[in-house]
């Protein structure tokens, strides 16, 4: 067992040093889970396979980012806090250069696996870290820094990989990576190598590592494939369902009873953590469902590039950024219950609001309606994390921050599985609605094929260009039914976060001040 290091207040300088270094390595590992997403066709066509294949890129990170996230607290006490974070973000930039000079589409799923294993702890631990280096008093300042990380970088990551893609190459969405870390881990070792962690050889719980793999990486190739596939009409789908099913519930079962369990379940007996974590959960799917899907309908069916999808969804970070750290600042002073509402309830009205948008929206009005959800993300985000650290001694943070990260993923994941499979259905049954009434006799129809054929189409391009111009309608419609639906979501949120109990404090994850 190791003594913990210093923990003396640290100077304005290196404060806002070590702060920044922490908050770049969360954002620049958030980032690598949305910012390939818009080179999927690019990669799968350099690299020679189909889309369908193509798509394992963002698959094998998730499975093995979601793997490893909640292993976080028993790896910080085997190797500390901050040597953990240090080696956590070198591995991770040395599989980001194997990412991007990958030779093959094998070598790149390959890398993306380690990209994945390494960098899982990167998030958790940055939270961790930061909670250890800042007096009592600031700690909401603290968070509110690391929560705006969380909400700007998967904004960013479409922006960013378009813009990269296009400029250059898809290379360059994992090269990137390498100067950013480089100096996040020399930063932050050379500013936090005094206030190292206490270490403690633990038992390796080998059951519970197995158990864990198998269940969450099957729920995650699940969750990520199930729309491609047809969800339970495939059989692969239900395999992988009754696997997931029975894997996690011998999971909890060996958990809650080993000496030494690799994942803190238990946390979930606090009060704060569970309606937190539930919370974080239904959030995470109602704010990435809609992040993953404005970009998909804005290219599909309303002609925007991917960087000028990515330039609208990007509005939804600028007040996000601007009142992450004042609400931050200030959570201490106001009930945290009341600033979740308060977000939840934005949120919801924007997205009612977008619930009604028409065929010919502009630019300004889906730029204008993310810049104003950013308001709801902002003030529910945070005071959510610290509702869910709120009165955990400083042992249980790292365990508690890697808990609540995998909540906030597996949230992501079924935010935009479910999401995307609603707006394909709805599409689909919207689409059928609007056919049955088109038809031969239809006067509207015969003006509107009149119109085009005056045009210079011949009858079947004319029908065609009908077709497509119900198909855009019926996804459009499509659209403003996952829009409703993330707003009532959000607005239920507003009934179970009284449920958590004050004092929301949350103490120093490395011994306090």
């Amino acid at each position: 067992m190791n003594a913990v290091a210093t923990t003396q207040p640290m100077s304005r300088a290196r404060l806002i040093l070590a702060t920044i270094a922490l908050g770049f390595g969360s954002f620049v590992n958030i980032l690598d889970m949305s910012i390939a997403n818009v080179s999927v066709p690019t990669i799968a066509g350099d690299l020679g396979v189909s889309y369908t294949q193509g798509t394992w890129v963002i698959t094998s990170y998730a499975v093995s980012e979601a793997i490893v996230m909640p292993l976080t607290g028993w790896l910080s006490l085997r190797f500390g806090q901050v040597r953990m974070f240090v080696m956590s973000t070198l591995l991770f930039t040395l599989a980001s250069a194997l990412c991007g000079l990958a030779p093959s589409f094998p070598a790149l799923v390959a890398a993306r696996v380690l990209q994945g294993v390494f960098g899982a702890s990167m998030i958790p631990l940055s939270q961790a870290l930061l909670t250890t280096i800042y007096p009592p008093q600031k700690r909401g300042l603290a968070l509110g820094l690391w929560a705006m990380t969380t909400i700007l970088a998967p904004i960013v990551g479409p922006l960013a990989g378009g813009w990269l893609t296009e400029a250059l190459s898809w290379h360059w969405i994992f090269l990137i990576n390498l100067p950013f870390g480089l100096a996040v881990a020399g930063g932050a070792w050379l500013l936090l190598r005094d206030r190292e962690s206490e270490r403690r050889r633990l038992p390796v719980d080998y059951v519970g590592l197995i158990l864990l793999a198998i269940g969450v990486g099957a729920l995650q190739i699940l969750l990520d494939k199930g729309n491609e596939m047809d969800w339970f009409g495939s059989s692969e789908i239900v395999a992988l369902a009754c696997v997931a099913l029975v894997a996690l519930l011998f999971f909890v079962a060996w958990e809650l009873t080993d000496e030494h369990p690799v994942v803190d379940l238990r946390l979930f007996a606090r009060r704060n953590f569970l309606v937190g974590s539930l919370c974080l959960l239904l959030g995470s799917m109602a704010f990435f469902g809609t992040v993953v899907l404005i970009p998909l309908w804005l290219q599909s069916y309303q002609g925007y590039t991917p960087l000028w999808a990515g330039k609208v969804v990007a509005f939804g970070g600028v007040l996000a950024m601007l009142l992450g750290p004042v609400i931050g600042a200030n959570i201490h002073r106001i009930d945290a219950r009341l600033v979740a509402s308060f977000g939840f309830t934005v949120f919801a009205v924007v997205a009612f609001w977008s619930s009604g948008f028409t065929p010919n929206v502009d630019y300004w009005t889906v730029a204008i309606s993310r810049l104003l959800m950013g308001i709801g993300i902002s003030c529910f985000f945070l005071p959510i994390i610290t509702i869910n650290l709120s009165g955990l001694p400083p042992s249980r943070i790292a365990s508690a921050s890697g808990l609540s990260s995998f909540m906030r993923n597996l949230g992501s994941s079924f935010g935009t599985a479910i999401m995307v499979s609603l707006w394909d259905h709805r599409g689909i049954a919207h689409h059928a609605d609007l056919a049955e009434r088109v038809t031969d006799y239809d006067p509207a129809t015969d003006r509107y094929l009149e119109a085009l054929r005056a045009a210079g189409l011949s009858l079947d391009q004319a029908w065609a260009s009908l077709n497509n111009t119900i198909n855009a309608q019926a996804y459009l419609m499509a659209t403003n039914d996952v829009q409703l639906a993330s707003g009532l979501i959000m607005l239920a949120l507003v009934v179970p976060i009284w449920f958590a109990r004050p004092p929301f404090t949350v103490q120093g994850a490395g011994g306090g001040h």
